[in-house]
């Protein structure tokens, strides 16, 4: 059953400005590998506030989760690339860190635009 809501200007600014900091977000991911995604994350911070207590705020959480956790793997598979014998894995790590993050943006740009909140 597909539910419409009735949002109300509040609301559907902080939707948009949620659905624009996705975008963003994977624009990073593909022209930087996520390098610029620190842009959008200060947006997220700035702005979750204006959308508490509505389903918008679990967009501005998921992004900020996925950004650090990203970041996480990007710094292991680092790590990892510090021994002659992990550079496969190493490059395996990266590889599964960016596909998991561009699932993460491409999941929460399509709950977004269905009005769901995103998991806690």
């Amino acid at each position: 059953m597909n539910q419409e809501l009735m949002l109300d200007t509040n609301l559907q600014s902080a939707k948009d400005l949620a659905w624009w900091l996705y975008i963003f977000h994977g624009l990073s991911l593909v022209f930087s590998l996520g390098m610029l995604s620190w842009l959008p994350l200060i947006v997220n911070y700035l702005k979750r506030g204006d959308a508490a207590d509505t389903f918008v705020y679990s967009h501005h959480r998921w992004q900020i989760r996925s950004f650090w956790w990203y970041l996480f793997w990007m710094f292991a598979g680092g790590v990892v690339w510090m021994t002659i014998v992990g550079i496969p894995l190493a490059v395996l790590i990266w590889a599964l860190a960016w596909i998991w993050k561009a699932y993460r943006i491409i999941k929460g740009w399509l709950d977004l635009n269905d009005n769901k909140a995103m998991p806690v």
